[in-house]
């Protein structure tokens, strides 16, 4: 959780990290049926490229890539397992 995602559930959008191969259609049906109680109005993703990191002193490794998922959720509607976050 980061300050941005908390902004954004202010207006309505939560983040999700998501499988790399998912599409929009697939997250927006995952979402309503954990929960039942939110209707999905949108679903934009977008790929978390993998960053270089240092391993010991010359080694050189990789952080791994994600797909991010931001859905926006009706109006007046919340997800409760954010909300102690």
């Amino acid at each position: 959780m980061t300050e941005r995602n908390t902004d954004l559930m202010q207006e309505g959008r939560y983040t999700f990290e998501v499988a790399p191969d998912a599409n929009k259609i697939q997250i927006k049906a995952a979402v309503e049926a954990l929960f039942p109680d939110v209707t999905v109005l949108a679903v934009n993703t977008m790929n978390v490229h993998r960053k270089a990191r240092r391993q010991r002193t010359r080694l050189r490794g990789y952080r791994s890539g994600w797909k991010k998922a931001i859905v926006k959720i009706g109006p007046g509607q919340r997800i409760e397992i954010f909300e102690g976050i």
